[in-house]
């Protein structure tokens, strides 16, 4: 899977009411099912919409949600790629990824796989092949 179909799955995860586009409310849902000490209000929400906003209907398309979620500096998204591991690997909370955090992490965002799916996705990016996914090992998947 590509770093484009991620950004779809997330996309479709919050697109609530399916209509292909990202409200500023499903955007403000999303920022904070991220977690961190990053919050949007709905404002803030509504501004960031309109600047993205490619087509002027006031809403995010999923190119103008990857515009968003790849905007900023890279140590945004260096943060951004921490808080994403987080939400990985807190499920287990033990500082690296395992096979069934992943499976955990990758049902919650609608995608169904088996444990030893999982362990196949970790090992190719398994730099030390010791099973699991540690920050740095996640974060060349995610380049």
């Amino acid at each position: 899977m590509d770093k484009y179909e991620q950004y779809e799955r997330v996309f479709n995860h919050f697109d609530s009411n399916g209509d292909r586009k990202i409200s500023p409310s499903e955007l403000q849902q999303c920022v904070e099912a991220m977690g961190g000490r990053q919050q949007l209000s709905l404002s803030e929400a509504e501004k960031a919409v309109e600047f993205l906003d490619a087509d002027g209907d006031g809403q995010l398309g999923l190119e103008d949600f990857v515009r968003f979620v790849e905007g900023g500096g890279e140590e945004e998204k260096e943060n951004d790629l921490k808080e994403a591991f987080k939400m990985y690997e807190e499920m287990d909370g033990c500082g690296y990824i395992t096979p069934k955090s992943l499976k955990n992490m990758l049902s919650r965002l609608g995608q169904s796989k088996t444990v030893d799916e999982c362990k196949m996705m970790i090992a190719h990016f398994d730099i030390n092949g010791d099973g699991v996914l540690t920050f740095d090992e996640f974060r060349v998947m995610m380049m």
